[in-house]
């Protein structure tokens, strides 16, 4: 096939090999005429949001049948979590700490859109996100790289499957490289300025790892990083993915953004934004058509050679060849559509109650048996578009089950009333009064607040991340009834709402939790599903913490009480409303007898850390425990606490079990203060608990010897780099 491949680029004209580098946007399910002309001129290689096995047979059959090099197209789409069957959001979905049920939905969600022709996702999205500000957090896997790394593995596994020739397999992208997260003052496509240490030890990790795991494509962000946009990036792309990494696979622009290299100042012209972007490692430019109409310009003027043009043309043909479209360009669209199991609707179920954290409980939850009659009250109490979320691919809210709904059929014997009392967004309180009535007559009132699905994801900013609209006045009208209240906050985002957290009898992340929603919040209320998600992100308590994160450098001064010249605010704790990895259960957890198989390691050598887990409780469940270290002094000031690992446990009631976590040395390995890495010797503190909550967290040490000897070829430090 290589030989093939060759064939093919010798063949080409500029045209046709830059219509290879040129991705455009069909219309759903169908397209437009100068969409289809461009197909038969060979001006096209692939197309985004096309899907429905007619139009992609169609138009796949122009490629094949009506063009001269007979090369198939490449149609994408944005199956983010879950193409027809909608699975919670990634934020959501990273509560559940769960890589197996990461990689499940994936393979779920492929089985799926390669079924309606699509063969590459854009997914997974891997950005480091420690801004509830920022919109597309709600599509991260939150704030830690250790997390966002076994994320990123697990969602290159299932939605890649086995082979990328697989019919059942969708070539994943993994996005958007650049530290798009970091966007200052949490607002969308706004500039990122942090160091290059910053970039390295947190807004790489989960790329690596999706490289790692022969991820087919990686997109660059929209963003710039202290002035050098992510798409002229050379550094990033080039030095970093493909030199140092080895990247093979294909480099995909996001919408638009190579013609944005204009407006962000670094190209005067389509023809500058073309030859950086080429230049940079930018293989398909989806949308900008700046290549169409820049790389004739930008090869006439020298900005850039034809070896650039033919080497990119050969990495996109290489992955048509890897999915096998040479051989069979219409892959996937012969399956018949399964029968109706309801297998897809199962793994949303199981998904979405894993997904969902209990922030608070005065021990109202799980509901009594017995209950006669509930008020299910707030704007998103039957709101079914919305428990799909952002980015929900073909799904249909007509699909969706509302929380009211899940209730009811939980509650057969129970009468539930419902009334939403106000808008998500609107100023009008009218319904309050209403809404008050039935929490008057109902034994327990699920108050259910939050956000509506346009109010996260992509030019999703919000500067003020709490309850929209009159939701707040609702809200304290029903607690002023004295009733107990089970508040349920569904968002994209973690939403400051500290009045609601001391009020309400229990309060629960529900986050956007797919199609299953209200069938998953209603077992996981009536205790039929014990809740076991834990927070990915930092749960701050007000707007001013913002970004707040674990993960945090020592200072010079840390926080004492008595003492007003410390790093503290003087008008709120400096501590977030809910650490990272936070998350209640109806079970009753502790940990005891923290212990390593060693008290030294060196260079090769590896250690176990055990660690007892009891379950007190009265009903079996499921407890996340996380290992932390901190290395207390280094070269270089190192967090606080650095998650290393976390595994699950099962218990019964009175059962006790052991987590072990096995380390090598390479995890006390940190980028010193030339940035290469590191091992120096030294006391290592380890963690171990169920959260980042410092004070709660078990402790042992370690001690790292270093043979100076055995290092020659390895950069190592003891402390001693130059200042």
């Amino acid at each position: 096939m290589a030989k093939v491949i060759e064939a093919l680029l010798a063949a080409m004209t500029l045209e046709e090999k830059i219509g290879q580098l040129t991705m455009a946007e069909g219309s759903g399910h169908g397209t437009t005429r100068d969409v289809q002309s461009a197909i038969r001129e060979g001006r096209l290689g692939s197309l985004l949001n096309v899907h429905g096995s007619e139009i992609v047979r169609e138009l796949q059959r122009l490629a094949i049948e009506e063009t001269r090099l007979e090369i198939p197209l490449l149609f994408g789409l944005d199956v983010l979590h879950g193409h027809r069957t909608i699975f919670p959001i990634p934020l959501a979905e990273a509560a559940a700490f769960d890589p197996p049920l990461w990689e499940a939905t994936a393979r779920a969600a492929a089985a799926e859109a390669s079924r309606d022709g699509i063969m590459l996702t854009f997914a997974p999205m891997l950005d480091l996100a420690r801004d509830p500000r920022w919109g597309r957090i709600a599509e991260s896997p939150g704030e830690d790289p250790l997390l966002g790394s076994r994320f990123a593995s697990a969602k290159v596994r299932g939605f890649q499957g086995r082979s990328l020739s697989d019919p059942t397999s969708l070539a994943a992208t993994a996005k958007h490289i650049g530290a798009y997260g970091a966007v200052t003052a949490g607002r969308e496509y706004a500039s990122g300025d942090l160091s290059e240490r910053t970039l390295l030890e947190l807004h790489l990790p989960a790329f690596k790892a999706a490289a790692d795991a022969g991820v087919a494509a990686i997109m660059a962000a929209f963003t710039d990083i202290a002035g050098v946009p992510a798409h002229a990036n050379v550094t990033l792309l080039r030095k970093t993915l493909r030199c140092a990494w080895g990247f093979e696979g294909v480099v995909i622009s996001d919408y638009g953004a190579v013609a944005e290299l204009v407006p962000h100042g670094v190209a005067a012209d389509l023809a500058e934004a073309a030859a950086l972007a080429l230049t940079a490692g930018i293989d398909i430019d989806m949308m900008g058509d700046a290549y169409r109409r820049g790389l004739p310009a930008a090869l006439a003027r020298g900005l850039v050679g034809l070896e650039a043009v033919d080497a990119a043309v050969m990495r996109v043909l290489r992955l048509k060849e890897r999915l096998g479209l040479f051989d069979e360009p219409y892959r996937g669209l012969s399956r018949d559509a399964p029968a109706d199991d309801g297998l897809g609707r199962d793994l949303a179920r199981e998904a979405a109650r894993r997904s969902i954290v209990l922030l608070t409980n005065d021990g109202v939850l799980p509901l009594p048996p017995g209950l006669r009659r509930i008020a299910v009250v707030g704007p998103l109490a039957d709101a079914a578009r919305a428990m799909l979320g952002p980015w929900a691919a073909i799904g249909e809210g007509t699909d969706a089950t509302t929380i009211a709904d899940g209730l009811r059929l939980a509650l057969p014997d129970c009468v539930v009333d419902v009334s939403a009392g106000v808008s998500i967004a609107g100023s009008d309180t009218h319904g309050i009064a209403d809404a008050c009535r039935i929490a008057e007559t109902a034994d327990i009132v699920v108050l259910c607040l939050g956000e509506d699905e346009t109010m996260s994801g992509e030019a999703g900013s919000r500067a003020h991340p709490e309850l929209p609209g009159a939701q707040r006045i609702l809200a304290e009208a029903i607690l002023d009834l004295g009733k107990p209240v089970v508040a349920l906050i569904a968002s994209g985002r973690p939403l400051i709402v500290p009045w609601l957290v001391e009020r309400a009898s229990a309060v629960l992340a529900t986050w956007f939790l797919g199609q299953e929603a209200g069938h998953a919040i209603a077992d996981v209320l009536i205790g039929a599903a014990n809740p076991s998600g834990r927070l990915p992100v930092s749960w701050p308590r007000d707007v001013g913490q913002i970004p707040i994160f674990y993960a945090e450098r020592p200072t010079g001064r840390p926080e004492i009480a008595a003492n007003r010249f410390t790093s503290k605010y003087l008008d709120v704790p400096a501590t977030p409303q809910f650490p990272f990895g936070h998350g209640l259960s109806y079970s009753r957890f502790v940990l005891s007898g923290l212990r390593s198989t060693t008290t030294e390691i060196r260079r090769g050598q590896h250690i176990e850390i055990a660690v007892d887990v009891t379950n007190e409780g009265p009903v079996a469940g499921e407890e996340t425990v996380l290992f932390f270290i901190h290395d207390p002094v280094a070269s270089v000031a190192r967090p606080l606490l650095e998650l290393k690992d976390f595994a699950k446990i099962r218990l019964r009631p009175g059962e006790r079990g052991t987590v072990t976590f096995t380390l090598t040395s390479e995890a006390f390995i940190f980028a010193g203060r030339s940035l290469a890495p590191v091992l120096e010797v030294g006391e290592i503190e380890l963690f171990v608990g169920k959260s980042a909550d410092r004070g709660s967290l078990l402790r042992t040490s370690i001690r790292v010897i270093v043979a100076q000897d055995r290092l020659a070829d390895q950069p190592v430090s003891v402390r001693s780099d130059p200042v």
